[in-house]
């Protein structure tokens, strides 16, 4: 207070400024890392020529040795199985409407982060050499692909379904905050449309679906289901009513229990008898994407238990003394705490998941592993021992998929600040 009485602001110093970090040459990276001791230098000495000379040899078989014609004449079965040719507009229209709302997502979320980042007066984002490594994967399994397509038709389609996935970005970064929560519905809505299209209006089963189209189907819908259900288990383990976490429980310990190719033997062979007479008996896609959504759901409730016990008693008793009810306490405070805290091990179990997909071929379905199985059985290509090279391939699209996972959840962890104190 000053002497008049009015109240004056406090002195605070400045922030000081972190010196700036300098950039490490390669020649001093090598010597950090490579031969800062005796023994790394033995290690780096005796390790280096054999891995050069592994790498030589992949790199000669990937572009002088190996025989990619398989893949050129199959990559339409590599990418949608058995699909019906006459019909391959409905995977294009539905790519088509699923680039444009990923696209108004992408740019309503990039929006609203730089909006906040504002607010707070941090900085937000990212050079063009940062976003050029972010999209690395995607680009890679791109030129791939344009790399072994025989006709230009592909190209312009996929250079359309491209362009209005950048549209929808930069139509979703003007959207107003008013209208920014129903984009939620927005997204739901582009992916009914594209099972409509894909499915209905003398449409192709399920049961005609293959490839890695098969491939994303199962682990998009096997991650998007499986999530909530695993958080509803989770809470249900916790809860104070004995019946519900019994129930609990019993499911998760059960499922863990049981290899998970059991688990799709027993979808495929029992899992009709359990359903009541009338009730239509799901499809063998969708029996394995069931399974896959019960087996992975129980390792996500464990996943989360752990993140609610990390969370200390303060945080419950601070929203009790704020009057908010157990719910309400869950879902503003304690859940997305939890959630945060178990990111990285999150995001390995959809990994996972993703790569557990090739298992179905044990079922019968055309899955992306069983079509490189299948295409090596095919006159023209039989005896001639080209499993190495349909089988890098489709190792190629794993992990693609897979390390885009794992580097947003990098960058997400980075973001959220998560390890920082």
């Amino acid at each position: 207070m000053s002497d008049i009485g009015v109240p004056t602001e406090e002195y605070q110093p400045p922030p000081e400024e972190e010196p700036p970090v300098r950039a490490v040459s390669p020649g001093e990276w090598v010597r950090q890392n490579l031969f800062n001791t005796w023994y790394n230098s033995v290690i780096t000495i005796v390790l280096a020529p054999a891995i050069g000379y592994l790498i030589f040899r992949v790199l000669r078989f990937v572009f002088v040795t190996a025989r990619w014609e398989i893949v050129e004449v199959n990559l339409t079965n590599f990418m949608v199985g058995t699909f019906p040719r006459d019909e391959l507009w409905r995977p294009w229209t539905a790519m088509a409407v699923l680039g444009l709302v990923v696209g108004l997502g992408l740019g309503v979320t990039a929006r609203a982060n730089t909006e906040v980042a504002r607010i707070r007066g941090v900085r937000i984002g990212a050079s063009w050499h940062e976003n050029v490594r972010r999209a690395a994967p995607a680009l890679l399994l791109l030129v791939a692909l344009v790399v072994f397509v025989r006709t230009a038709t592909p190209l312009v389609l996929l250079a359309g379904v491209v362009l209005l996935a950048v549209l929808g970005y930069y139509a979703g970064r003007r959207i107003p905050p008013g209208r920014r929560r129903w984009m939620h519905l927005a997204v739901l809505l582009g992916l009914a449309v594209s099972y409509v299209v894909m499915t209905q209006f003398d449409g192709v089963s399920l049961a005609r679906w293959g490839g890695l189209m098969l491939t994303m189907f199962l682990a998009v819908g096997g991650i998007a289901l499986a999530f909530p259900l695993g958080v509803l288990l989770a809470l249900g383990r916790r809860s104070s009513f004995p019946a519900v976490r019994l129930v609990s429980v019993v499911y998760i310990e059960l499922i863990r229990g049981v290899p998970l190719i059991a688990l799709l033997f027993m979808g495929w062979l029992i899992l009709p008898f359990l359903l009541p007479a009338d009730f239509p008996t799901p499809g063998r896609t969708w029996r394995a994407l069931i399974i896959l959504i019960a087996f992975t759901a129980a390792y996500v409730a464990e996943i989360v238990r752990g993140g609610l016990q990390s969370i200390s008693t303060g945080q419950y008793e601070a929203a009790q003394a704020l009057g908010l009810p157990a719910w309400k306490t869950m879902r503003l405070i304690i859940l997305p705490q939890a959630l945060r805290n178990v990111i990285p091990a999150m995001v390995g179990q959809f990994i996972s998941l993703f790569k557990d997909t090739s298992l179905v071929l044990i079922i019968g379905l055309l899955d992306l592993l069983a079509v490189a199985r299948r295409v090596t059985q095919q006159p023209d290509f039989l005896g001639q021992g080209l499993h190495a090279e349909t089988l890098i391939f489709v190792s190629f699209i794993y992990w693609v998929g897979s390390y885009w996972m794992s580097r947003e959840s990098q960058r997400m962890e980075k973001r959220l600040g998560l390890g920082e104190r």
